[in-house]
């Protein structure tokens, strides 16, 4: 396992409450949904997404970039505690005229989508091929979202503040955590919510925001999305209260 993951790893291992397991899971599934009102630009294979807004341009006049990511939790045993969530991402690039920070939110997606074979390295994408997801489709070119540009929970799950591109690629590492996070991925094991992953949204209200981060295809690993989820199972004892 790369030194990036083997660090984090141990980092969370040593926080795991005492008889707890922590798993790493890779991302199976992420993309871009590109605001386009036809739906026809989109980036499944591709080593990159982008979260904000970007400039227009006479090639890309719109300009909303969505994340949206997937991360297949089977492997946890159906009746497990969920006691800790993070997600890790690597940022690999952002405006040189933009804002020195953005937020990043997490949002619980409500639709399943798609991972086609359109694959782009550039903020415009590529054209959209069967199966990808879209800012109107679910899987292109003949399933849709009940809302364009994804469908959603308005509530987010984590946010993260994400800085300026760091010459260092190492000081790049972004990571969402909070209760809420917990509690999406506790309800995808359990069965009480359909996991279809989550969308990652930016600051659209002003032009050049976008974030560019690496995805499951990118052909450094290191830099690839990182879920680790913590658990024990019932009957598992808890970490000792100390007596003062």
């Amino acid at each position: 396992m790369v030194k990036f993951v083997l660090t984090a790893l141990f980092i969370v291992l040593l926080s795991a409450p005492l008889g707890a397991e922590t798993v790493y899971i890779p991302a199976d599934r992420d993309n871009t949904l590109f605001e386009d009102p036809a739906g026809g630009i989109s980036n499944g294979s591709g080593p990159v997404f982008f979260v904000g807004r970007s400039s227009p341009s006479q090639s890309a006049p719109y300009t909303i970039r969505r994340g949206v990511i997937h991360f297949d939790v089977a492997q946890i045993p159906y009746d497990a505690i969920i006691k800790d969530v993070s997600f890790t991402l690597h940022l690999s690039n952002s405006s040189l005229e933009g804002p020195e920070t953005t937020e990043v939110s997490l949002h619980r997606l409500l639709d399943g989508w798609g991972e086609g074979a359109s694959n782009g390295t550039g903020g415009t994408g590529a054209l959209a091929q069967e199966g990808d997801a879209t800012w109107i489709h679910t899987y292109y070119p003949n399933q849709f979202w009940a809302w364009q540009g994804g469908y959603f929970v308005e509530k987010a799950s984590a946010r993260e503040v994400i800085a300026s591109l760091d010459p260092d690629p190492y000081r790049n590492f972004y990571t969402w955590k909070s209760q809420r996070l917990l509690k999406d991925v506790q309800d995808w094991v359990s069965g009480e919510e359909e996991n279809n992953g989550w969308i990652l949204i930016g600051d659209e209200s002003i032009v050049r925001t976008a974030r560019r981060f690496d995805t499951r295809e990118n052909t450094n690993p290191q830099f690839r999305p990182v879920l680790f989820v913590t658990y024990r199972l019932p009957g598992q004892k808890e970490d000792p209260v100390p007596v003062e």
